[in-house]
């Protein structure tokens, strides 16, 4: 099995935000990989790799990102844990939008020919979850967005996919080839079930550590390089940034004497009864 992952950049969620007029100031950022496409990593990995036989691979992990040169630091975290091989396509994240990525996405589906395509579920910087859909419908490929847990069925034609729904566990069939989004339990210890690896092998919960072995081979793994023109020439953003604001300050909260003054100021103060 061939996959695509995509991984985007963001800032530390541990680093404190710096205000720069009406816009974040990334100046001083430290960048890490977007925690749900670090899973996605994580999956595709499992999927192709024989756990019971010494983690053997059996089919080919591409990672890919949009950004600028240094992002490929992100992209050599990936190749340490086990990745094949990168791509790095030009750009950065002020030219870009949904549509664009999408667009971008599909061109490199249509170069590389894989059976799958794995992505976190949303970019953690922007919330924004619509890509994975966009490149499904572009495709004309089946979809499953945020799977818990992932099972090869039917010979490697097709896959079950686990998703947690409101009323309780969704399983969903989706025919080779397709696009899967990823949600936090899919890194749990038996949420993947390739076919090769034992079924009652148990991972280490959460994505693997880069061993010192996998980081000395990430150097030696290609990077190839192309450009956001080259994938999408002529396109231009539909979605614009206007400007950034930090939510208001909250204000003290206030005691009350008895559950009527409170019903009172719920409703004529707060407009919520």
């Amino acid at each position: 099995m061939k996959i695509l992952v995509t991984l985007k950049r963001v800032p530390d969620p541990e680093q404190k935000v710096k205000w720069k007029g009406n816009a974040l100031d990334l100046s001083g950022t430290n960048w890490v990989p977007n925690q749900f496409d670090e899973y996605a990593v994580e999956t595709a990995l499992r999927l192709t790799e024989n756990a019971s036989a010494g983690n053997a691979r059996d089919g080919e992990v591409v990672v890919a990102t949009i950004g600028p040169k240094d992002v490929s630091q992100q992209l050599r975290s990936a190749l340490a844990m086990g990745a094949d091989r990168a791509i790095l396509v030009d750009g950065s994240d002020d030219n870009l939008d949904a549509e664009l990525v999408a667009r971008a996405v599909v061109k490199l589906v249509e170069q590389e020919k894989p059976d799958l395509v794995l992505m976190g579920k949303l970019a953690a910087d922007s919330e924004d979850n619509q890509v994975g859909q966009l490149v499904a419908g572009y495709l004309n490929w089946p979809q499953a967005t945020f799977a818990a847990g992932i099972a090869v069925v039917d010979d490697g034609k097709a896959l079950h996919v686990i998703r947690e729904v409101d009323s309780g566990v969704e399983i969903k069939r989706v025919a080779l080839p397709a696009v899967v989004t990823v949600d936090l339990r899919i890194i749990a210890p038996q949420a993947i079930k390739n076919g090769k690896t034992a079924a009652t092998h148990a991972y280490a919960d959460g994505p693997r550590y880069a061993s010192l072995k996998g980081i000395m081979a990430a150097k030696k793994k290609p990077i190839a390089e192309t450009t956001l023109a080259a994938l999408v020439p002529g396109s231009a953003l539909r979605v614009k940034t206007v400007a950034i604001e930090a939510p208001p300050s909250r204000k003290a909260g206030v005691k009350v004497g008895s559950v009527e003054e409170l019903v009172q100021k719920l409703h004529n103060e707060a407009k919520v009864l």
